[in-house]
């Protein structure tokens, strides 16, 4: 246990979320607690992750997790372990949301980049319900960008995807490439937008990025056979799409469609054909931030590798967190589910009514 690494998670603590500061102390080593010197509170060593709480071994946790994040069926882990269908849902749940949160703190911040794939996967779940998860990707890192899941194919899904995309975009030049889906010309158009505050009442202007580079891939099929692909640039030059596009790459979203394979192949509700189908969308929308979230943080890619000239090994295996520069190693599970998110800074309150009249005397003294 080392307290000068933990914080305090008190919402009411003048201290929260801040680290090093020498407030935290041990409380029990044998229930691994600490204790904040400012608030007078205790906690336990896993508060704000999904481990707080269990009733099992944390080991176990871990395992049955990472299994369901390498397309491990439900029905699979509960012959295995003899767990209950609903336990696991409730752990997956639990991952699921935790993962939600990393992302949003550590992926989703402004960063260039350069091009960005989108694309749906069509999820079938049981009595003939089909649901739609779209998803982006930053294609020069293969960092998943997110995604977002709907009942509908329609453009307030294709939206809220767009928005999820800007909130992890600096402002610069954008290459954003999709198929041959009409509604995300409508939304990266809205989305790619910054307010111009010119202090008048009302609501304030939106101004276009002037870099922004909208491209379509639309393919052509016939009894199942592909016979044409048009490569279609909708908005921004021919200068722009080579600048910020891969060396000898032509437009494509070869991507995102090996990232759905991927989703697919490890997340065992996406599969086209099999008997384990959801009923609810809320497991979908854990596996899923679980499962990507695993994908930026656990895993290597062999495309985003770097030869060395130095150490005894040739090859030095980058995750996509890594090549997007958010972390320096490849997590585990285990560091992966124990991140503790840091709530924000704590502000005062605001005292409403008057003035003590003390206060008042000694401000009328100091002028």
């Amino acid at each position: 246990m080392n307290p000068q690494s933990v914080f305090c998670p008190n919402p009411d603590c003048k201290s929260r979320g801040r680290v090093g500061l020498g407030n935290i102390g041990i409380k029990s080593q044998k229930q691994r607690r600490y204790r904040c010197k400012d608030c007078n509170r205790s906690f336990a060593e896993t508060s704000g992750t999904p481990l707080y709480g269990l009733k099992k071994q944390a080991s176990l946790f871990i395992i049955v997790i990472t299994l369901l994040c390498h397309g491990c069926p439900l029905q699979a882990i509960v012959a295995a372990f003899g767990f209950d269908e609903r336990t696991v849902f409730a752990w997956q749940k639990k991952a699921g949301g935790h993962c939600k949160q990393v992302h949003e703190t550590l992926v989703e911040q402004p960063r260039d980049l350069g091009q960005v794939q989108a694309d749906e996967i069509r999820v079938k779940m049981a009595n003939k319900i089909i649901t739609w998860m779209a998803m982006a990707m930053q294609v020069s890192t293969r960092l998943w960008l997110g995604g977002v899941i709907s009942v509908r194919r329609d453009q307030h899904l294709i939206n809220a995807l767009a928005t999820k995309v800007k909130s992890c975009a600096a402002y610069a030049a954008i290459l954003l490439v999709t198929d041959g889906l009409i509604s995300y010309v409508k939304a990266w158009r809205n989305a790619f937008r910054t307010p111009l505050y010119t202090g008048k009442v009302g609501r304030p202007t939106l101004l276009a990025w002037p870099e922004v580079v909208i491209g379509q891939v639309i393919k052509r099929h016939k009894a199942r056979r592909l016979l044409e692909v048009e490569r279609r640039l909708v908005q921004g030059s021919q200068l722009q799409q080579e600048a910020l596009q891969l060396e000898g790459q032509v437009l494509n979203t070869s991507y995102i469609e090996r990232l759905n394979a991927t989703f697919r192949a490890s997340l065992h509700v996406l599969v086209r054909r099999g008997r384990a189908l959801l009923h609810q969308q809320s497991p979908l929308e854990s596996g899923m931030y679980l499962l990507g979230t695993v994908y930026n943080f656990c895993g290597f890619h062999h495309s985003l590798r770097q030869e060395q000239t130095e150490g005894r090994l040739k090859w030095c295996e980058r995750t996509p967190a890594m090549a997007a520069g958010i972390t320096d190693h490849r997590w585990s599970t285990q560091e992966l589910l124990t991140y503790q998110i840091a709530p924000p800074p704590f502000v005062p309150p605001k005292r409403r009514g008057r003035r003590p009249k003390t206060v008042v005397a000694l401000a009328m003294v100091g002028a």
